[in-house]
């Protein structure tokens, strides 16, 4: 198991909580995802499960497009990094990235990467971050699971 983040306090939470939890077989990195999946894929290395839970990659409408091809860019090298019929496990937390948009980018990522998807759930923040009628910004996260499939 590996778990990665640029983050080095949050490794050492996740690392601390992994303990407590008696998870001994995590390998913990501290790296920039942007330079990891890449050389994971370099490795030829494959996983039963990806999980990128990104940071917000834009605060405006302004910068969504980049914004856009960051989470393509992540999303394509996450799901080659799935054995075929595991699993990635995708999120954005950005409001401008909304649902419909961020499907369509999972799947034109997919067909960039040569793979299906099946989609197994979707979901949204919990109930104690509620979705205000009216107020579209309030409806901020998308974490959808998919099967990875080769392509027909």
């Amino acid at each position: 198991m590996l778990a990665a983040d640029a983050s080095e306090s949050a490794l050492a939470m996740a690392e601390r909580n992994a303990g407590l939890n008696h998870f001994h077989n995590i390998s913990f990195v501290c790296e920039d995802v942007f330079a990891l999946l890449p050389a994971l894929l370099g490795e030829k290395r494959l996983f039963d499960l990806v999980i990128l839970d990104p940071p917000a990659f834009t605060k405006s409408r302004n910068t969504i497009r980049a914004a856009e091809r960051g989470y393509r860019e992540i999303n394509r090298a996450g799901m080659k990094l799935v054995r075929p019929g595991g699993f990635l496990a995708t999120c954005s937390c950005s409001h401008f990235m909304d649902r419909e948009l961020f499907e369509k980018m999972v799947s034109d990522s997919a067909r960039a990467a040569h793979l299906r998807l099946r989609l197994v759930e979707a979901r949204a923040q919990s109930p104690d971050h509620p979705v205000l009628l009216g107020a579209q910004e309030s409806y901020y996260l998308k974490f959808n699971i998919y099967q990875v499939l080769p392509e027909y």
